[in-house]
């Protein structure tokens, strides 16, 4: 399972390497830095692909004039520029690089600390207008012995905490997905906000905006904190409140900032970042060479492993597809799909719940994949072709799922009763059921409407699925039935009360003939090409 990717723009500055890594891996590059947004739109419709940094705004407009693209990539980390929502429901990855910044942003954070801590930018301001004497008012504080507040234990808020605890700093934190057992490994306590406030000297933000982050630091905050706190925010500006922080600083209850980021950049209003008391950079976390050529190489890296099929590193809106380029859970997605198909096909449209249980061991961490895949296949045969450049696929599936009323629900048993280690069972609320398996790679059905297959039905090529009223000569009826074809496999249910099932599959689609043979044998039939 790989994307196809010919072309890709770079429209944002971006080291040369990362130019050179996917022209090496055959795939064609246009960068141009100073495209207006009238040649953006013109342009972005001739690729596949697409790399910025932070000054393209990939809004919503410039992602429908993409009617090529596949994939959108941030050489940095968070996609602030990027409209993620329409991305997803276009089935386009975005992507960035986690980690390419880390260690610089970490460094500048530590930097604006030591300097917050000693009044380095004041200092340095007296000695250029030689002022001396100014020395005296320039007392500051050790930061040994004090305690800094890490918000975001990612990899920047660890390296932080790593670095400033060479300081003599303590440092305690908070993050909602780090737990507590992982931040002790590299010496940071882990605390609830409200805890946190009231004993830390310094606070550093490292997270993503978004709306639980935005204004998280505000007034209410800075009262609960020690008179004199000092704050640091190497990560997105308006995770403090801006205002909040002006009026702190001014009171006294804030001692100190130390701010790379703002709420709009450049800032509207300069008075924060001229106030005294503020170590001001113009958002320079990401501003080495080092980190530079990191992440140019990443994000190359990341396109060319996607369109080789082999891994998907550092999208933020595409988990099903992350885990459906793993060599083990790529026929299982395949499975998915075709289940997915089946059930759209056979078992009529419906609204409602598709349930989809993995049995298995092997299937543990199927959730992240699965559900995606089986609306992707079940949605493929109701979805009416659109004029406007959306397809379908396992990004946006589960949108479309959801505005069409569509939910899935998963679950997953270790114990699997029958002669396959595992396999996956498809409902939907009209009464389908189908289960199946994987067999040397490919998908097989195992069960139809509860009746099993003595030898599992091949889910390949194109499949004739039908019912007929079972009989001795119903096995001959459907073989002379479909007589002169490409035949591949031929298989009916054991039976039981009432009508057989059956399915028939082919290397190309069946004649027109032999499909209306097959209706003077069949109760019903569905044809599904996969």
């Amino acid at each position: 399972m790989s994307i196809n990717l010919t072309s890709v723009l770079i429209s944002d500055e971006v080291d040369q390497k990362c130019v050179n890594f996917l022209q090496e891996n055959g795939i064609k590059v246009v960068k141009n830095t100073k495209l207006s947004k009238e040649e953006l739109l013109k342009e972005i419709a001739n690729h596949d692909g697409l790399i910025v940094r932070s000054a393209t705004k990939v809004t919503a407009e410039v992602i429908a004039a993409g009617k090529k693209l596949k994939i959108i990539g941030r050489a940095g980390t968070g996609v602030d520029n990027i409209d993620c929502n329409e991305a997803t429901k276009r089935g386009i990855i975005v992507m960035n690089t986690p980690g390419g910044n880390t260690l610089s942003a970490a460094e500048l954070t530590c930097t604006l600390i030591c300097c917050v801590s000693r009044n380095v930018h004041s200092g340095d301001r007296a000695m250029k207008e030689k002022k001396w004497s100014e020395r005296k008012a320039l007392m500051g504080s050790e930061l040994y012995g004090k305690t800094l507040g890490i918000v975001g234990l990612g990899r920047i808020g660890k390296e932080v905490a790593l670095r400033m605890q060479s300081f003599g700093m303590k440092t305690i934190g908070f993050d909602p997905i780090i737990p507590g057992e992982v931040s002790e490994q590299f010496g940071v306590k882990w605390m609830q906000l409200e805890e946190l406030w009231p004993l830390v000297d310094y606070i550093t933000v490292h997270t993503p905006l978004i709306p639980q982050t935005r204004n998280l630091i505000n007034d209410a905050v800075f009262g609960k904190c020690k008179k004199g706190v000092k704050v640091i925010n190497v990560a997105r500006g308006g995770i403090i409140e801006e205002a909040a922080i002006l009026r702190a600083l001014e009171s006294g209850q804030c001692g100190g900032a130390g701010l790379d980021v703002f709420t709009s950049e450049p800032p509207a209003d300069f008075t924060l970042a001229q106030h005294p008391k503020v170590v001001a950079t113009p958002h320079l976390g990401a501003s080495t060479s080092e980190a530079q050529e990191r992440v140019a190489v990443e994000i190359a890296e990341q396109f060319v492993d996607l369109n080789k099929g082999k891994q998907l590193f550092g999208a933020i809106n595409a988990n099903a597809m992350t885990n459906a380029l793993s060599e083990e859970s790529r026929a299982w997605v395949t499975l998915g799909q075709r289940l997915g198909q089946l059930a759209g096909s056979v078992g009529g449209q419906s609204t409602g719940t598709i349930k989809v249980t993995a049995c298995g061991s092997s299937l543990k961490e199927a959730k992240s994949y699965l559900g995606a895949a089986v609306l992707a296949g079940y949605l493929a045969t109701r979805q009416q072709p659109s004029g406007d450049g959306i397809t379908l696929n396992l990004v946006n599936a589960p949108v479309m799922a959801k505005e069409q009323n569509l939910q899935v629900e998963f679950s997953q048993t270790d114990d699997c009763s029958g002669q396959y280690s595992a396999t996956v069972t498809v409902k939907i609320s009209d009464g389908f059921q189908a289960s199946g398996t994987t067999c040397s790679g490919g998908a097989v059905l195992l069960s139809l409407q509860g009746q099993g297959f003595p030898a599992p039905a091949s889910l390949s090529g194109t499949a004739v699925v039908f019912s007929a009223k079972g009989s001795p000569q119903l096995m001959a009826s459907i073989s002379g039935a479909v007589a002169g074809e490409s035949v591949t496999s031929l298989t009916l249910s054991s039976g039981g009360a009432g009508d057989r099932w059956g399915v028939a599959t082919f290397l190309a689609p069946p004649s027109l003939k032999n499909m209306e043979s097959l209706k003077g044998v069949t109760t019903t039939m569905s044809a599904v090409t996969f």
